[in-house]
């Protein structure tokens, strides 16, 4: 409902690099003006929780959470993830962080999966942190593509900071193959950031090893999740 009329100025967007999207005759920030509508915020984390679901199935199934015991999910939306972790591993305790208006649609999960023992909602804007909050591990989920280089590398530079000493960063995304030859999704996704937010775009897993050992990682790893979407781990 949002996303197919401003596709049709894709070709203004290639021209130009600007965002095609509600900010398109302003500088407004997309999700603030999404977000004074429940329906439409609803609306937008349902779509964005049916697109990663399958994605977070395979991650919860094939990475061993076991070895950490918090988590802060950056972005987290309605907390999908941090429930679907905190139902298979009893000893961890995980954070879902968003903008305000989100974290009563991540209560109302919470509440429902009936973790609110050990998965809370908190309040965060990626965009003015000066820090992130600390955890053995850090998730995003499809949060990394909407920035452009630099505030990539500042981005994961923080999540650094913030990761306790043996910690792990997990970013769930579209990763493009280094060849770019292959993940049509993904180089999608990157034309939606284009029209979405101008200067953001969709990385390989090369890029991803770059910003992230620049940062300070010192082992990273690639996990194939559902379909074309991979979970690039950065280890501390």
């Amino acid at each position: 409902n949002r996303l197919y009329r401003f596709w049709g100025d894709l070709e203004e967007g290639l021209l130009t690099g600007r965002s095609q999207n509600e900010s398109k005759h302003g500088n407004m920030h997309f999700f603030e003006e999404l977000y004074k509508n429940p329906e439409r915020l609803h609306e937008f984390i349902d779509a964005m929780s049916g697109f990663q679901a399958g994605n977070f199935m395979a991650l919860v199934n094939a990475f061993d959470f076991s070895k950490y015991k918090t988590i802060a999910d950056l972005g987290g939306a309605d907390g999908f993830l941090c429930c679907m972790i905190a139902s298979k591993y009893p000893g961890i305790t995980c954070t879902t962080y968003d903008l305000p208006p989100v974290k009563p649609v991540a209560e109302d999960r919470i509440a429902r999966s009936k973790l609110q023992d050990r998965v809370k909602a908190a309040t965060i804007d990626i965009d003015k942190a000066a820090t992130f909050p600390s955890a053995d591990l850090i998730t995003m989920g499809n949060i990394l593509h909407g920035y452009n280089e630099e505030s990539k590398q500042q981005v994961i530079r923080k999540v650094f900071e913030a990761l306790d000493e043996r910690g792990v960063f997990i970013a769930i995304e579209n990763v493009i193959d280094n060849e770019r030859r292959k993940n049509a999704l993904g180089l999608m996704m990157s034309l939606n950031m284009l029209i979405e937010n101008g200067d953001g775009f969709d990385y390989t897993q090369a890029d991803f090893e770059g910003w992230a050992k620049a940062a300070g990682f010192r082992r990273i790893e690639a996990l194939p999740l559902a379909g074309s979407t991979s979970a690039a781990i950065a280890y501390k």
